[in-house]
């Protein structure tokens, strides 16, 4: 008997945090299209079919089979007061075996900034890798001048590593990136011994 895994869905005080649907489309393309000078200058170029339909009907596949393949949890924020989309969080490239780690990026529309509920989610996400995934680290980087990211990483624990130059490709240039890391059982800092 085939047995159907069931989809993550992940619960906080405020949102529920699900992988994203077909009928998703509108409200995904309309919160991107309003936040673009907003997420532009932290994101790699939007390709030119950025928008459309077809592009996020690929992305809702990915997003299928890379949880159903255990490579990826990307999740979409949704409010559940009134059903509106907030952004999204990926757990991405999940590595098993010795690693057990993972990479987390987000975005928030710009109307849902600074209302905490990023890092309402990343705890919770933060959470989900450490107890059901099993993941013994997770690593983010942001640009060195992005204050709020890196405020919101260090609020839900993670600790800053260092700078990796040239990382990514971001608006359209090479950048360092610094980077994060949050470890399920995270001693750096502490002053006691034992």
């Amino acid at each position: 008997m085939l047995l159907r895994r069931r989809r993550v869905r992940i619960e906080t005080e405020r949102m529920t945090l699900r992988l994203p649907q077909h009928g998703d489309y509108r409200d995904w393309s309309s919160l991107r299209d309003r936040s673009r000078e907003f997420l532009s200058p932290w994101e790699p170029v939007w390709a030119a079919d950025h928008l459309t339909r077809k592009a996020f009907t690929n992305r809702v596949y990915w997003a299928q089979r890379a949880e159903g393949g255990g490579t990826a949890v990307p999740l979409f924020l949704i409010r559940r007061d009134d059903d509106a989309l907030l952004g999204a969080v990926t757990v991405d490239n999940i590595r098993r075996g010795p690693a057990q780690a993972a990479t987390i990026g987000y975005w928030i529309g710009a109307p849902h900034a600074r209302k905490g509920y990023m890092a309402e989610a990343l705890r919770a996400v933060i959470h989900y890798c450490f107890t059901t995934l099993d993941l013994s680290r997770l690593e983010s980087a942001c640009l060195p001048e992005n204050a709020a990211s890196r405020a919101v990483l260090e609020k839900c624990g993670y600790k800053y590593e260092g700078v990796a130059q040239s990382y990514l490709q971001i608006n359209g240039r090479w950048r360092n990136h610094v980077l994060y890391a949050n470890l399920r059982s995270d001693r750096r800092g502490r002053t006691e011994i034992g």
